[in-house]
């Protein structure tokens, strides 16, 4: 039986680069402005803030149409101050939450770089281990087949 290299484990080691934690180093490459847009961009994105909006507008348009016309501040049917603030919540709001989730894309696709080094030093050490039992089998064999020989020429010899 021919006995081929097998890999140590140092080699596997030495081979591949130890497992970084993109997590931390997205982290730490965020400036503050960049922080600020992935805490707005998930915030907005949470329905704790859907609700505040929901709850703003139904108390909003609900006192402009019901209360009495002395205490209205933006009248049924128009709602023109109602509309305007909207809008630009609107406006400040999706550039920042496009900015945020262009930061969370590149994040993903950090994750998913490391996600795809692991797999391949996973793949490499699964065949390594696969290489050590076939080896470890015709091994194995081997040593049956000379236990059989043995078996045999004792029998001859009785």
């Amino acid at each position: 039986m021919k006995h081929q290299h097998l890999k140590t484990i140092e080699e596997i080691k030495r081979d591949h680069q130890p497992v970084r934690n993109v997590n931390a180093e997205h982290k730490q490459n965020l400036s503050r402005l960049d922080k600020l847009a992935l805490v707005i961009t998930e915030k907005v994105g949470s329905m704790g803030f859907f609700m505040i909006i929901f709850t703003w507008t139904a108390l909003w348009l609900g006192w402009n149409s019901l209360a009495p016309d002395h205490l209205k501040f933006d009248p049924f049917p128009a709602f023109v101050l109602w509309l305007f603030i909207s809008n630009m919540i609107q406006i400040f709001l999706m550039p920042l939450i496009m900015v945020g989730q262009n930061l969370q894309s590149g994040h993903a696709e950090l994750r998913a770089e490391a996600d795809f080094e692991i797999n391949r030093k996973a793949e490499t050490e699964i065949e390594t281990i696969l290489m050590h039992l076939e080896n470890q089998n015709a091994l194995i064999l081997q040593i049956l087949d000379q236990i059989k020989k043995t078996e045999n020429n004792k029998e001859s010899r009785a």
